[in-house]
């Protein structure tokens, strides 16, 4: 898994270098042009978010909310693209307008699914619960692409997307779990949420974070010309409240799994579960740290 996942990395920076002028920034900047990002990350997202939104609609079933999975998988599929598609200028006009449609149209094409058995039952139901299937995966797929690809206003000073921004979120997500996972093995006394998630403590979410902001620091040294908008003490900042937004992350999801009674929200991963057990944590962290860049 890990070298599928550095392998399409690297396609995805290697795109990037070799269409250098694709993407032309010269009306904010005069000569500003870009290589086309994101090509590797929006594959492996495409591949895995119908996987992961079919595991969401299964835990949903256990409340009796029954989304359409294929029109789930499918918006969740064309959040990433449309995310990607942000990046051209000409798309960033009607982005907005796009984005908004994608929504509305998934929900209409529930109720025009439901309609079409001629049943009116749980009708509310099955749209609501296919919207938040869409939007539980593929919202959150929208940040991690839009980092991607993001060329802020200030070319000189702002952030600019970068596969290695992207390598640095899941280094920090896993490595907070590593982190807590022996952190917590060697002192963990006292227990996190007990009656949620049994084996998590205090101990080892602290020593998750301090792992969290040591690899976030270590990262901006590595790539000082890629996170250049991160100073030590922002990199620092950076691990903490991305490693704290994952374990937020894998809380959210025991609290899906207990409410379904499923101890693994799939089983298409030997000894992991599911793919949502999988990428739950960066995808829940994507959000916060596009923020951040922002802010940063």
């Amino acid at each position: 898994m890990l070298a599928a996942l550095l392998a399409l990395l690297y396609f995805d920076y290697w795109v990037e270098q070799h269409t250098q002028g694709w993407v032309d920034f010269s009306s904010v900047q005069p000569g500003a042009h870009f290589g086309l990002a994101g090509v590797g990350l929006l594959i492996l997202l495409i591949v895995l978010l119908p996987l992961a939104t079919s595991e969401v609609g299964h835990l949903f079933v256990a409340e009796q909310i029954r989304p359409y999975r294929f029109l789930a998988a499918l918006g969740s599929g064309l959040l990433p693209l449309h995310a990607f598609l942000t990046q051209f200028p000409w798309f960033q006009h009607i982005a907005a307008s796009t984005l908004a449609f994608i929504i509305v149209f998934t929900m209409i094409l529930a109720a025009i699914r439901r309609a079409s058995g001629r049943e009116t039952e749980q009708a509310i139901t099955h749209m609501a619960g296919t919207v938040l299937a869409m939007l539980y995966l593929g919202g959150l797929a929208w940040f991690l692409i839009a980092i991607r690809v993001k060329h802020s206003s200030d070319l000189r000073h702002g952030f600019q997307g970068s596969t290695q921004a992207v390598v640095m979120i899941l280094l920090v997500v896993k490595f907070t779990d590593i982190g807590a996972y022996f952190g917590g093995r060697s002192f963990g006394k006292h227990k996190l949420i007990p009656w949620l998630s049994p084996g998590k403590t205090w101990e080892g979410l602290f020593f998750g974070l301090i792992t969290a902001s040591l690899v976030g620091l270590a990262c901006s040294l590595i790539w000082p010309r890629a996170l250049s908008t991160l100073s030590w003490p922002k990199a620092l900042l950076f691990g903490i409240i991305i490693g704290a937004v994952g374990q937020a992350g894998d809380l959210l999801e025991s609290l899906m799994k207990r409410d379904a009674q499923v101890k693994d929200s799939g089983s298409i991963i030997p000894g992991f579960g599911g793919l949502l057990d999988v990428i739950d944590s960066p995808l829940l962290a994507a959000p916060a740290a596009y923020l951040l860049f922002s802010l940063f």
